[in-house]
């Protein structure tokens, strides 16, 4: 597909519009004099991604994972990084449309934050795909994970781990970031499988927004409100493996332990004992996906427009094929 030309000035007259809310949209047209860019001379793709933030081992490997990836396929990434600020990713977004990226991968802030930037890069006609968490509109494809699903499975294993039907007891559940699709998602898939065990109740912690610091006393608190625990489910391995080393200090060896991720501290954690299983999020398999759906859409082929990248339980009956201390996370690429 031959490469689109960016009208740099028109991108900038678009990005003042926007963020003021006046609501108007790009003129169409080329644009003349040197408004108008001439198409790079290497013909490489330049892609730019907004990560959301860096503050979890998750969302900071996916800057080098993408960056790494797409330099074995020819291709240029700037990257840059929102730091959990909804304004400041729309502004990245503006910055790499100025910059004359080809395509935008964005992990949003949240579904409806970074908006502004989304529709500038409509205008723009610079297609967008999402990577881990979803927008409500504007993208081309979102590359992700069904997170009920693995909240679900890591329930259906929980219950196996417990038992089976006949199980008995409390299972705090650690929360992640309020209102973020993700968290609610990994939640409700959890809730589906433990609501089908009667004897089984779940007790909720406030929002730890998937940071370990905020888990630990969290647990705390639930562990000494809630005499009968049984097991623990953190929205990610990070803050599960907080509640898990908060178990340890007080001797509460038979809670079980679980989460979401993949992360590689917690999946050597199942080898040695300690944690019971996760359900894998690998962000290898997500951003190299990522920029390859990029590359499909910007060469004219037909994309989904949700790119599942799939997930695995890791629990003891499989922790072998996942361990890698070298790694951040267990990876599914093979």
């Amino acid at each position: 597909m031959k490469r689109r030309k960016i009208r740099v000035l028109a991108l900038v007259l678009t990005a003042a519009m926007t963020i003021s809310g006046c609501g108007a949209t790009a003129a169409s047209g080329s644009g003349g004099g040197e408004s108008a860019a001439k198409e790079k001379e290497d013909g490489k793709y330049t892609i730019g991604f907004s990560n959301c933030s860096q503050d979890t081992p998750f969302f900071a490997n996916m800057t080098p994972i993408i960056q790494d990836y797409a330099k074995t396929k020819d291709v240029e990434v700037i990257t840059l990084n929102a730091d959990n600020d909804v304004s400041k990713q729309n502004k990245d977004i503006q910055d790499l449309l100025a910059r004359g990226i080809d395509a935008l991968i964005i992990n949003p802030v949240n579904e409806d934050g970074p908006s502004a930037g989304i529709e500038a890069c409509n205008n723009a006609e610079v297609p967008v795909i999402t990577v881990d968490k979803n927008v409500n509109k504007g993208n081309t494809a979102w590359v992700g994970r069904d997170n009920k699903e693995m909240g679900r499975l890591v329930g259906e294993r929980l219950i196996e781990q417990l038992g089976g039907d006949g199980a008995t007891g409390t299972i705090l559940e650690i929360q992640g970031t309020a209102g973020s699709t993700t968290m609610m998602n990994r939640r409700d898939g959890f809730h589906e499988a433990i609501d089908k065990v009667p004897g089984l109740k779940i007790v909720q912690s406030s929002y730890c927004d998937y940071d370990r610091s905020k888990a630990i006393p969290a647990t705390q608190d639930l562990l000494q409100a809630n005499k009968d625990v049984v097991a623990i489910f953190g929205h990610n391995d990070d803050m599960a493996m907080g509640a898990a080393q908060v178990c340890k200090e007080q001797n509460q060896d038979t809670v079980l332990v679980c989460g979401v991720d993949g992360l590689m501290e917690a999946v050597l954690k199942i080898k040695e004992g300690g944690y019971d299983c996760t359900a894998s999020n690998d962000p290898v398999l997500l951003g190299q996906t990522a920029v390859d759906t990029a590359l499909k859409v910007l060469n004219g082929e037909e994309v989904d427009e949700f790119v599942d990248a799939g997930t695995v339980v890791i629990d003891k009956s499989n922790v072998e094929e996942y361990a890698d201390p070298d790694l951040d996370f267990a990876t599914m690429v093979k």
